[in-house]
């Protein structure tokens, strides 16, 4: 049907690049591309040997230069790019999409390398020059933002006339025998759970201390686990485009092991995302230990346990009386890695990005401009999640636990 290519050979771009191998009367021509080049040959021997004859291309490409980014899509002339490079590069691979008339699709808001700050502002200041040329660009097509999204899209077009209290919840009950790791990329991921906290309520952002607001939840097939508020990105555009939402808060689960390291980490100046001098030569503490840190696309084969990620909302049903909703995806890291080679995390960030792809390509998600994945319509993309490894499943008038 197309040629997409996929830009990023981390864990996420492993499972995507498996995924769109998967779907190949969709998916029809594939590049790979990344800074290592030899990643992407990896990748695509193991799709290569899974797969039978299904071949992928590869090649090296640097993301934040928009030259290489347009040299490359000029040869190849995909249809549509499916970013799951650093956040930091978004800008520059919507830039060359807008240079060489591609679509563009990413599953992470842009972050500026020189604060530790995520904001879909950047981006959508594209909205006019995506329309102008025609162009669709698909904003957050992972699990969280993504799914997420798309979960409360399909509560407020089925189930609620007005929905007010939106909790997302997000449980990472795996065990991958580290002392300390990330599952996704470290400098990304510490930056993130580190900041500030920040949730929306009664028409404005309230903003907290780190990890202030926490208590425990209970998970299905896991149990309790404690729980924190920070601030994640799919809130932002979530009470933009459902302007009932008196209230909008995003929870994750972290060990106390895990607090203890990040702690540690912090107090001894290793997040630090500015520049020092080490022996004359500039390093960036973070990215220092990021090359330190276990690779999060090789904790896989360890991994035991399972994700838990859903939405539970409660407002006004479609006859106007009260209604809680809990809708929720579980995912075994053992059969994540058993698929695709990457751990429960990669995989519930690239499957969705890869339904959000076949949207676009159908012509179901396609229209000038740019959006955030909940201004689309959610049916078809909670359809292909049951097909895809990612089933859903919903509890009416349940205990949101979250009052």
């Amino acid at each position: 049907m197309a040629k997409v290519i996929i830009i990023g050979a981390g864990g996420v771009g492993t499972v995507v690049a498996h995924k769109a191998a998967q779907n190949h009367a969709v998916f029809t021509d594939i590049l790979l591309a990344s800074r290592t080049k030899s990643k992407c040959d990896a990748i695509a021997d193991a799709i290569g040997t899974r797969y039978g004859n299904k071949k992928i291309e590869t090649a090296q490409t640097d993301a934040d230069q928009t030259s290489e980014l347009v040299a490359l899509f000029k040869r190849f002339r995909p249809e549509l790019v499916i970013n799951v490079a650093l956040p930091y590069q978004d800008l520059t691979i919507m830039d060359a999409c807008l240079e060489t008339g591609v679509n563009y699709l990413d599953t992470a808001n842009y972050e500026p390398k020189d604060e530790a700050k995520f904001e879909y502002k950047w981006q959508w200041a594209y909205q006019d020059k995506f329309k102008g040329a025609g162009l669709t660009a698909i904003l957050g097509c992972g699990f969280d933002p993504g799914v997420t999204s798309v979960f409360t899209a399909y509560a407020a077009k089925h189930h609620f006339s007005k929905p007010e209290y939106l909790d997302i919840v997000d449980c990472n009950a795996g065990d991958h025998g580290k002392a300390f790791a990330t599952n996704f990329n470290p400098e990304i991921n510490i930056r993130e759970v580190t900041q500030k906290g920040k949730y929306w309520e009664g028409g404005k952002w309230v903003v907290t201390e780190p990890h202030e607001i926490h208590k425990p939840l209970t998970y299905p097939n896991i149990g309790p686990k404690e729980s924190y508020v920070i601030y994640h990105e799919e809130l932002e555009s979530l009470v933009k485009n459902f302007p009932t939402l008196q209230r909008a808060r995003f929870w994750m689960t972290f060990g106390q092991e895990y607090l203890t390291h990040l702690r540690v980490i912090q107090n001894i100046g290793m997040a630090r995302i500015d520049p020092i001098l080490y022996n004359g030569v500039e390093i960036v503490p973070i990215q220092f230990l990021k090359a330190v840190l276990p690779d999060p696309g090789e904790l896989g084969k360890n991994y035991t346990g399972e994700t838990s990620i859903g939405c539970r909302i409660k407002g006004l049903d479609k006859k106007g009386k009260e209604l809680t909703y809990y809708v929720y995806n579980n995912c075994l890291h053992q059969e994540a890695y058993k698929e695709t080679g990457a751990q429960g995390v990669s995989y519930t960030t690239g499957v969705p990005a890869v339904i959000g792809a076949m949207m676009f390509l159908k012509g179901l998600w396609k229209k000038p401009g740019v959006f955030n994945v909940e201004e689309f319509d959610p049916d078809p993309f909670m359809e292909q999640l049951n097909k895809q490894g990612l089933p859903w499943h919903e509890i009416f008038n349940g205990d949101l636990e979250t009052d």
